[in-house]
């Protein structure tokens, strides 16, 4: 207990927002997560079917592993960069408004890997990178629990927040689980715009929009684009719906505010970067790893889901560029943009 003490303090003191720890064990859901596997709902994310046996238990990545630390970092950067009377603006998601959450937290976990050595210990770490179901240990050692949408969500911070874990062969005491409190709700379900949540706690990535405008590297399915709406990188709309976000608070991280340098952009502004424009717009960005094409893949489709005739000249030459992707998605902006105006000549 002495030792749970000292980390718990540990986390406090290098910024993390809770900690608590699991037993090493198979994943409480390894078998839904194969099943899961199996009927192809992980979309086009191969490495997740890769060495399934190592991602369901993490005495298989780190032979001797006893404990799991499980952390949170709050993210919640606020409210919309846009206010209501704003035209042109656009959707990204809360996460990456600014710079990418693993740089920061790789650095935390590193100080908190050196002092866990002064106990004896050897550690595996990881935010989002390891083989590790890392909601199942974070419910099962009370932080949180899985909710319907298949997010974590936190009785204080609600659903905007990073997990992160230390793999670990100390021997610690683990945490009590919270329990699962949605209750009856079902608002995430009912919020997802392409109905990705099939069921509680079941997801198809085939159709969520951030798999679709993040990890698919190909065009976006014509069936999926209306209802990707304004949103060009990732989706909230789950986490925006969940009742638990009354008691969230923002994050002291400056570091996850909204960039200012991206937000006073118009959507047409975005398709005149070129590579090197890109790359220093979204410098220490998450948005970078997708590189160029992708982001303006997805600028095209909510251009021309919310765009209008003074558009048009950027879409076009969007059109007419020799990357297939941009302009299979520009020319598809151009056609509905223009099928408005017929409609209605302000469009």
């Amino acid at each position: 207990m002495e030792m749970q003490r000292q980390v718990k303090e540990w986390a406090a003191e290098l910024g993390f927002d809770d900690c608590r720890i699991a037993r090493a064990a198979e994943a409480t859901h390894a078998d839904v997560f194969r099943e899961w596997i199996a009927e192809g709902k992980h979309a086009g994310m191969g490495w997740l079917e890769k060495t399934p046996e190592r991602r369901c238990d993490p005495r298989e990545v780190m032979p001797g592993c006893r404990s799991l630390i499980c952390l949170a970092v709050n993210y919640f950067p606020g409210e919309s960069p846009f206010r209501e009377e704003d035209a042109g603006g656009y959707r990204i998601a809360r996460y990456a408004w600014n710079e990418d959450y693993h740089d920061l937290i790789d650095a935390r976990l590193k100080e908190f890997d050196l002092k866990l050595r002064s106990l004896g210990g050897n550690q595996r770490p990881y935010v989002d990178t390891g083989p590790v179901l890392e909601r199942d240990f974070a419910t099962d050692s009370g932080l949180g629990w899985n909710g319907k949408s298949t997010m974590q969500i936190h009785r204080r911070l609600g659903t905007w927040f990073f997990l992160a874990e230390i793999l670990t062969d100390l021997d610690l005491q683990p945490d009590p689980p919270f329990g699962d409190h949605c209750g009856k709700c079902t608002r995430c379900i009912t919020a997802c715009p392409t109905g990705a949540i099939t069921a509680p706690h079941r997801m198809d990535a085939r159709r969520c929009i951030s798999y679709l405008t993040i990890e698919n590297k190909g065009p976006i399915p014509e069936e999926f684009r209306e209802a990707m709406g304004d949103r060009i990188y990732g989706c909230d709309d789950c986490l925006d719906a969940c009742p638990w976000n009354r008691f969230a608070a923002e994050s002291r991280e400056a570091s996850f505010q909204a960039r200012e340098t991206i937000f006073s952009h118009r959507l047409r502004d975005f398709l005149e970067l070129d590579d090197d424009g890109f790359r220093a717009l979204f410098a220490k960005s998450p948005i970078k790893r997708i590189k160029r094409p992708r982001f303006l893949r997805n600028v095209c489709v909510a251009l021309g889901n919310t765009g209008g005739i003074d558009d048009l000249p950027a879409l076009e030459r969007a059109a007419a560029a020799p990357d297939e992707l941009v302009s299979e998605h520009a020319s598809w902006a151009v056609r509905r943009i223009n099928e408005r105006a017929r409609v209605s000549p302000h469009a």
